[in-house]
């Protein structure tokens, strides 16, 4: 599957998640979404532009974990593309057994809490972490992602096909605070480089 996206700074999450629902977009999850990214000791899969993540979405009704692969990435036409495919996972605790006894170690934590909806053929994910800019990100077609642009309502040129360590590099000069991508990251524990993210 090839994934097509864009992400942008949120002004008012509020206000942008009243814009897409006005527009008749379904609200799909709201909860925790919780990404643990594997690589191999020396980086190999980084160093081809290469994921290997682990995906949980957490809230009081369900636990849901997936197993995705995504390969490099690919600006097409002022878009972020990149093949990605994923599996539902029904034992995460084997899978990590499975990982480490591969030679994969966790490579990066992020977590935050999403709102992620539909809305005509794209999804739309706002995203709250632990201290960072909120982001909401748009995945479709280049059709389906610019009609929810619109809905969404911030300005086109806002929406880039940055990657997450672009968008904590700007916070940190516009603020002056260190991003946190992870609870970790709030108590002072920063294990993980920004350029795993």
């Amino acid at each position: 599957m090839r994934e097509v996206e864009l992400k942008a700074v949120v002004d008012d999450l509020r206000e942008r998640r009243r814009c897409v629902e006005a527009a008749g977009a379904m609200l799909t999850f709201v909860g925790r979404l919780e990404d643990r990214r594997y690589d191999t000791p020396a980086r190999t899969l980084a160093a081809s532009d290469l994921v290997l993540r682990m995906r949980t979405y957490r809230n009081a009704d369900l636990t849901q974990t997936h197993l995705d692969w995504k390969g490099p990435t690919e600006r097409i036409d002022g878009y972020k593309v990149r093949d990605e495919v994923s599996t539902a996972i029904p034992s995460p605790d084997a899978l990590l057994v499975i990982l480490a006894g591969l030679g994969y170690e966790v490579t990066r934590e992020i977590d935050r809490e999403i709102a992620q909806y539909e809305l005509a053929g794209a999804t739309i994910r706002f995203e709250r972490y632990p201290r960072m800019d909120a982001l909401v990100e748009v995945e479709g077609t280049p059709e389906t992602i610019d009609r929810a642009i619109d809905a969404i309502g911030l300005p086109r040129e806002a929406f880039t096909t940055e990657r997450l360590p672009d968008f904590v590099r700007a916070y940190e000069a516009r603020t002056g605070d260190r991003a946190a991508l992870c609870d970790r990251e709030l108590t002072g524990d920063y294990r993980y480089s920004v350029r795993d993210a």
